[in-house]
């Protein structure tokens, strides 16, 4: 795939959330996952990031299959999920981490055997970017109103906030995680057992991309956006020479 656009010209379309880049010069989750990164990076790089996209795609590299998103995956997005996961859950990654290699090198592997390596890790994964501190002060805010309006006293009342949101939060992230897993997994596992870019694109990368983000930040990282769109520059620019 390349990209005959004048810098300017893409750089007004990814600009627009509207632009929808004729199928023949872009694979739809390309642009969707470009998008996403141009929007998420800060407004005083993110052209400066797009303008190198641009020069990367001039270069011809191949899109036709998935090895630029199993390269992402292996060599960015993962290791990255695993720095910040909580102790214990950063194992979890290694299995879908060496498929995605695998993968990367040509060699992939069946759906079922993608399912089983993609399951803890979209749990964790949804489970980190769930908005915990919001969804914690509604809960709180309104178990602890609800116990004033029944005469708790106020110290009793906040504890009272205090523990439903505690309870509630920790079972919303867990039903929010294991609903995303069951939506995205068995949809993902298909388009990477198949190689479909088509079918990959109808798994909503944007989406999950935004996920990964917010997961990032949640633990704590500082410019998770950056290094992901980096990330996709390196992998692009790996797929311009296939490994034989």
């Amino acid at each position: 795939m390349s990209t005959t656009a004048a810098p300017e010209t893409f750089l007004a379309a990814l600009r627009n959330p509207t632009y929808a880049p004729p199928p023949e010069a872009w694979p739809v989750w390309l642009w969707s996952v470009a998008t996403t990164l141009h929007e998420q990076l800060p407004p005083d790089t993110r052209d400066v990031w797009a303008t190198r996209l641009h020069g990367v795609l001039g270069e011809g590299p191949d899109t036709s299959t998935l090895r630029t998103v199993h390269t992402w995956h292996t060599d960015t997005i993962l290791p990255l999920l695993a720095e910040t996961a909580h102790d214990g859950d950063a194992t979890v990654f290694t299995p879908l981490r060496a498929l995605h290699r695998e993968a990367a090198q040509g060699r992939t592997a069946d759906q079922d055997t993608w399912r089983t390596a993609l399951t803890p890790v979209l749990l964790c994964l949804y489970d980190a970017a769930y908005d915990r501190t919001s969804a914690y002060a509604e809960a709180h805010a309104g178990a602890r109103d609800y116990a004033l309006a029944n005469r708790f006293a106020a110290t009793e009342a906040d504890a009272y906030g205090h523990e439903y949101a505690r309870l509630s939060s920790d079972a919303n992230a867990r039903s929010c995680a294991e609903a995303h897993a069951e939506a995205v997994g068995g949809a993902l596992a298909r388009a990477y057992a198949t190689d479909e870019c088509e079918a990959y694109a109808d798994t909503f990368p944007d989406a999950q991309l935004r996920a990964v983000v917010r997961a990032l930040r949640e633990r704590g990282e500082q410019a998770p956006a950056a290094r992901l769109a980096e990330g996709l520059l390196t992998a692009l620019t790996s797929a311009e020479h296939p490994t034989p």
